[in-house]
């Protein structure tokens, strides 16, 4: 009887190394896609007044472990009795993410004028701030579903070759490491101006002149960090938008191979996010003038 509790803890034991063992290879694997998920997140999750920020990202972080939630076993699913579902559902979060970033990029050139007023007043009310909030926090979840997908897929391919006993434990790891270490980071940027301001104060208070610098370093940094995340989250949606389509199309990933991945991601990235967006422009335009 004792010899088969050991052979028991033993089998625990074995599996679980396994289980580490595949977590480590597949976080690795969605490295990539994880320092997309973090720009974009960061982006999105700014913006806001500062007693508001955390509350935001912990709203989008429930968001986000609420989509791991349905994804989690929907892919296990498909993955066993309609695997050929699973990419044109890629896909069509790639449609997504490619008109997002294209539609950064207009918004930037060509600003809507109810955008240009409330830049030029600052005014708001708190019925407006509520609705721009709960409008952000709505946007986050969506292209995180995406993000979190891609990367459940990507970890999935990892251990296709392994029992469920491995799958699903590994695939728990990958969701849970991403969510809290994505949206751990982008709480420590945001509050990039809070620990700032406490240097100064410590500095100035036991007169530590290094410290004083560094909360003011951070301090001013935290707006270029702000702009920089911006870029980098447009960017990084372009990239994941393509790059969905230039490895699942092999007519593209054939028509691009000769240039640079990246390069090749962000060009399909482009093209798909302006011609969708020329779609949903015509769409509402054809709306409005058939409500008139």
């Amino acid at each position: 009887m004792p010899s088969g509790f050991f052979a028991l803890f033993d089998d625990i034991a074995t599996l679980m190394d396994d289980v580490a063992a595949m977590s480590k290879i597949a976080t690795k694997k969605t490295a990539g896609i994880l320092g997309d998920d973090l720009a974009v997140n960061s982006e999105k999750a700014t913006g806001f007044v500062s007693t508001r920020e955390l509350p935001v990202i912990w709203a989008i972080t429930k968001g986000s472990f609420l989509n791991k939630l349905i994804i989690l076993p929907l892919i296990i699913l498909l993955s066993a009795y309609a695997s050929w579902v699973i990419i044109p559902i890629l896909m069509v979060g790639g449609l997504y993410l490619a008109f997002e970033g294209a539609e950064k990029i207009y918004e930037y050139f060509l600003p809507h004028s109810h955008d240009l007023h409330h830049t030029a007043t600052d005014s708001f009310t708190k019925e407006e701030i509520l609705k721009i909030e709960k409008d952000k926090i709505k946007s986050a979840i969506i292209t995180d579903f995406i993000l979190s997908l891609e990367i459940i897929i990507i970890a999935l391919s990892t251990v296709t070759d392994k029992p469920l006993s491995i799958q699903i434990p590994v695939l728990i790891t990958v969701a849970i490491v991403a969510t809290i270490g994505v949206y751990g980071i982008v709480a420590l940027i945001v509050r990039m101006d809070d620990l700032g301001y406490s240097f100064i104060k410590k500095g100035k208070k036991y007169n530590k002149k290094f410290l004083s610098s560094i909360g003011t370093f951070l301090v001013a940094s935290l707006p270029w960090v702000i702009k920089i995340l911006a870029v980098i989250g447009t960017l990084a949606m372009l990239l994941v938008a393509g790059g969905i389509f230039v490895h699942n199309i092999h007519q593209i990933h054939d028509l691009l191979h000769g240039i640079p991945s990246l390069l090749a991601e962000f060009l399909v990235g482009v093209v798909i996010g302006i011609l969708v967006l020329g779609f949903v422009k015509f769409f509402l335009f054809l709306k409005s003038k058939l409500s008139k």
